[in-house]
C-alpha cells in the first residue's frame, strides 16, 4: 500500500506545481474543477494499480490528469516511457499504427487511472496499449449531482448531453475534438472520450484486436461501437472479425454484431452488478473480488492474470473440450468391442486341443475306479461347449477393459491448456452475445 500512497502523493505534488499556469488560461473553470479532480485522483488510486507506473510517468501525466479525450501509448513494464498524444493524427505519427490493443478506464476519469489500467493490459499481452482518458469537466459535476456517475450503466447518456457546458465555457481540444468542429450535427449524443474511441476504431490505418474496459469505460466502449454502427456499418463488421471486447466490473450491452465479448465481474462487486444489464450473464466470476483492480487491496481483480488466462485458453475451445473428451472413450470402446469376439474365439480354439489330449489320457491312469471317467466327463465339457462360451467371456473382457478408463484417468487433449477455476465460463443465454459455431 506504500507504493500506491507514494504514487498518489507524487501526482498531487506535481499537480500543485502546474496549477498556477493552468489557472492563468481558464481561471474560473480550472479553479472550480481542481478540488474535484484531486478527489478523483485519490479515488482512482484506490481502484487502479497506480504503483505499476514509474515516478517519471506519474510526474509526466500530472499536468493532464483530467484531460478528456487525451490518448496515451502505454508500453508494458520495463518497455520505456509512456507517450501522450493530443490528437488522433499525433497518435498515428508516434507509433499508433503498431498498437493492437485499447484500454478505457472509468471511476474518476483521471489520466493516472487510465494509464495504470492500460499498463495492466500491456503486461498481459506484452505490447503497447492505447489508453483514452475519460476526464472530468463541468458537465461531470452536474451529472454526478443527479446520480449519473453512480448509475453510469443506466444514466450514462446524461453525461454526454451535459458536455455542451464544457464546450461553451471552453476546454482543451484533445482527441477527436477537431472532427467535432467539422461536423454540422448539432444533436450530438456522445462525449469527447466516446468520439475519440470511435474515431480510433473507425480509422482503417489502425488495427485493434483487443478492447478492454473497466467500470464506466465499458459504457464508453459500447457508445463508441454504436456510433460506429450508425456511421460506418462496414467498418464495424470488419472489426467484429478481428477484435475482442473484454469488460471488467460491469456488463453493458454491445452491438449484436459483436459476439466476442467476455464479461468479467467479481463476486463481491455490488457496484458493477448495480450498473450491469441483468439479462446479460457474466462469463467469468472471480471469487472474493470486488470492483477495484489495485492489487494492493485484498479483494482486487488481477487484470493482468485474468487477461493472460483468457488469451491463452480460448473460451469456445474450453466449452467444446468436454464434449470431445466424452466422445473419444465411446468411440474407442465401440472399436474394441468390434474386435474382441474374434480374439476370444481364437483363444478358445487354441486352448481346446490340450484339453482333448488330457481327456484321452485319463482312462489308463484310473483303472480300479469306474466312476472317475464319469466325473472327468462331467468336469470336462466337449469342445463344442467350450466354443459356445465366448459371449460370457466377451462380457467379462469388456468389463475388465472398461475399468481402467475411469473419468479421472481421461488424458487431457493435446495442445490445450487445462481450464483453471477462473477460466470456467458461466452459461450464457442464446439470445445474448452468442458465439459463432466453428
Amino acid at each position: 500500500m506504500f507504493e500506491t500512497a507514494f504514487a498518489l502523493g507524487l501526482t498531487q505534488f506535481a499537480r500543485s506545481l502546474s496549477f498556477p499556469e493552468r489557472v492563468r488560461h481558464r481561471t474560473m473553470r480550472n479553479a472550480a474543477l481542481e478540488p474535484w479532480r484531486l478527489r478523483n485522483t485519490g479515488i482512482d488510486a484506490l481502484y487502479y494499480d497506480v504503483k505499476a507506473l514509474t515516478s517519471d510517468e506519474t510526474f509526466y501525466i500530472s499536468d493532464s490528469i483530467a484531460s478528456e479525450g487525451l490518448i496515451m501509448i502505454v508500453p508494458p513494464t520495463g518497455g520505456g516511457m509512456l507517450t501522450l498524444c493530443d490528437s488522433v493524427n499525433e497518435f498515428r505519427l508516434r507509433g499508433g499504427k503498431d498498437v493492437r490493443a485499447m484500454a478505457v478506464a472509468g471511476i474518476g476519469g483521471s489520466a493516472i487511472g487510465a494509464a495504470a489500467f492500460a499498463r495492466n493490459v500491456a503486461d498481459a499481452i506484452g505490447a503497447p496499449v492505447a489508453a483514452v482518458v475519460s476526464g472530468y469537466g463541468l458537465g461531470d459535476i452536474v451529472n454526478e449531482a443527479i446520480g449519473g456517475a453512480f448509475l453510469f450503466g443506466w444514466l450514462g447518456h446524461i453525461r454526454s448531453n451535459l458536455e455542451v457546458i464544457d464546450d461553451v465555457v471552453g476546454r482543451p481540444k484533445l482527441g477527436a475534438y477537431g472532427k467535432r468542429d467539422e461536423e454540422t450535427d448539432t444533436h450530438r449524443r456522445t462525449g469527447l472520450d466516446t468520439d475519440t474511441v470511435a474515431t480510433l476504431l473507425a480509422d482503417p490505418s489502425l488495427s485493434f484486436t483487443l478492447i478492454a474496459g473497466h467500470s464506466r469505460g465499458n459504457r464508453v466502449i459500447a457508445d463508441a461501437l454504436y456510433a460506429l454502427k450508425e456511421s460506418d456499418p462496414g467498418r464495424l463488421e470488419a472489426l467484429t472479425q478481428t477484435a475482442r471486447v473484454v469488460t471488467f466490473g460491469g456488463r453493458i450491452k454491445m452491438p449484436e454484431a459483436f459476439t466476442e465479448v467476455i464479461d468479467v465481474v467479481g463476486e463481491l462487486d455490488w457496484f458493477g452488478e448495480m450498473n450491469s444489464r441483468p439479462q446479460i450473464s457474466a462469463d467469468i466470476k472471480v471469487p472474493f473480488c470486488g470492483h477495484s483492480t489495485n492489487t494492493d487491496l485484498p479483494t482486487a481483480l488481477a487484470v493482468t492474470k485474468i487477461l493472460v488466462e483468457i488469451l491463452n485458453a480460448e473460451a469456445p475451445l474450453a466449452e467444446s473440450a468436454p464434449a470431445q473428451a466424452e466422445e473419444a472413450p465411446l468411440l474407442q470402446a465401440a472399436t474394441k468391442a468390434a474386435a474382441e469376439p474374434a480374439e476370444v474365439v481364437e483363444a478358445v480354439e487354441e486352448a481346446a486341443p490340450p484339453v482333448i489330449e488330457e481327456e484321452a489320457s485319463l482312462p489308463p491312469m484310473v483303472e480300479p475306479e469306474p466312476e472317475t471317467p464319469v466325473e472327468v466327463e462331467a468336469a470336462t465339457p466337449p469342445p463344442s461347449a467350450q466354443v459356445d462360451e465366448p459371449p460370457a467371456a466377451v462380457e467379462v473382457t469388456r468389463a475388465a477393459k472398461a475399468e481402467p478408463s475411469s473419468p479421472g484417468d481421461k488424458p487431457a487433449p493435446s495442445g490445450r491448456k487445462p481450464a483453471t477455476p477462473i477460466m470456467v465460463p458461466l452459461p450464457r443465454s442464446r439470445g445474448k452475445r452468442t458465439r459463432p459455431k466453428t
